[in-house]
């Protein structure tokens, strides 16, 4: 089963749903707010236990 998270965007604040994709390992994507549309910076990695380190950001914040 794929990990699924609630962050808030850094645009609008309003919580949205990421599910996250272990088998691809560490990545770094650009993904859309559900709500407002902005682009966001999601980047993702996965420790050897399986436990997530997630951060989101403004596309230009990176």
């Amino acid at each position: 089963m794929q990990p699924y998270v609630e962050v808030s965007c850094p645009y609008c604040g309003e919580t949205i749903g990421l599910v996250l994709d272990a088998s691809a390992g560490d990545q770094s994507y650009i993904e859309d707010c559900q709500v407002c549309c902005r682009p966001i910076t999601v980047t993702v990695a996965f420790d050897e236990e399986g436990e997530v380190d997630l951060s989101v950001s403004a596309e230009n914040d990176t």
